[in-house]
């Protein structure tokens, strides 16, 4: 069998073990659309000073399409190969005949295809219930920018395991470090709201440029409306250093032996 007919077989599977697993569909598609749901609705008739000045729900709809990347990918993956590796399916499946990348590679296709879809969805839920336009226009470059957001964060995620001990200590050790980053990198909280001292903290991690470039290119009125190639290197560079670090610390047997 071919490297990518293994591939097909190993995403088709990630697919179903995917949307079978409540937890996993509540808190990764569920999840954002309650937070767009509420922050819209409660401060949807209020208007940050953002880029001009712009709707509260102009400016949700990408921070949660924001979260919603970060969680399919990054969130995602830290928590499921933790389990998977903690009950021993890890190091049973590293010793198959099956290329160890095409098990990677079918749990980050299957991430990349979950955020491709949290797009869609919120964009939805945006333009329906609170008339937030979908650019059409910039549609090559918000997938662009999706694309090199979900692959930098599989590879952050990938490595976060090796610092994550057991399963109990998977979801708090992923949440603490992404819910003060979330608030820090104005997700959350409007960047008109958040003193320079916090975005300028919050330019060190790769949270931040993420969505500052998702945002400048699914706001039409954001200046320029183009990929943000600055903050997308940044965003590249966290991906290629989660890369190497997963490269050298990624295990596959338990913690435990």
């Amino acid at each position: 069998m071919s490297g990518f007919a293994l591939f097909a077989h190993q995403f088709r599977y990630d697919q179903k073990a995917f949307w079978r697993n409540p937890a996993s569909v509540f808190f990764t598609v569920m999840f954002p659309v309650v937070l767009l749901l509420i922050f819209a609705t409660v401060f949807g008739d209020q208007t940050v000073e953002v880029r001009g000045g712009i709707k509260t729900t102009a400016y949700y709809v990408p921070a949660i399409i924001t979260l919603a990347v970060i969680s399919a990918t990054m969130q995602s993956l830290a928590m499921s190969l933790v389990i998977a590796r903690e009950d021993g399916r890890l190091k049973r499946g590293r010793g198959t005949p099956m290329p160890a990348w095409v098990f990677i590679a079918g749990r980050v296709g299957n991430s990349a295809v979950v955020a491709l879809l949290m797009l869609g969805l919120l964009a939805v839920i945006g333009r329906v219930l609170y008339g937030v336009a979908i650019p059409w226009s910039q549609m090559p470059e918000i997938v662009f920018t999706l694309l090199v957001g979900a692959a930098a964060f599989c590879c952050l995620g990938i490595a976060l395991t090796a610092a994550i001990p057991s399963q109990d200590a998977a979801a708090p050790i992923v949440n603490a470090l992404l819910l003060p980053l979330y608030f820090l990198s104005g997700v959350f909280i409007p960047d008109d709201q958040l003193p320079d001292g916090v975005i300028h903290f919050a330019d060190i991690f790769p949270i931040r440029h993420f969505f500052e470039a998702f945002f400048d290119v699914y706001d039409p009125g954001s200046a320029g409306g183009g990929l943000q190639w600055g903050n997308l290197a940044v965003v590249a560079l966290w991906g290629v250093a989660g890369l190497l670090l997963a490269i050298r610390f990624f295990r596959w047997t338990p913690r435990g032996g």
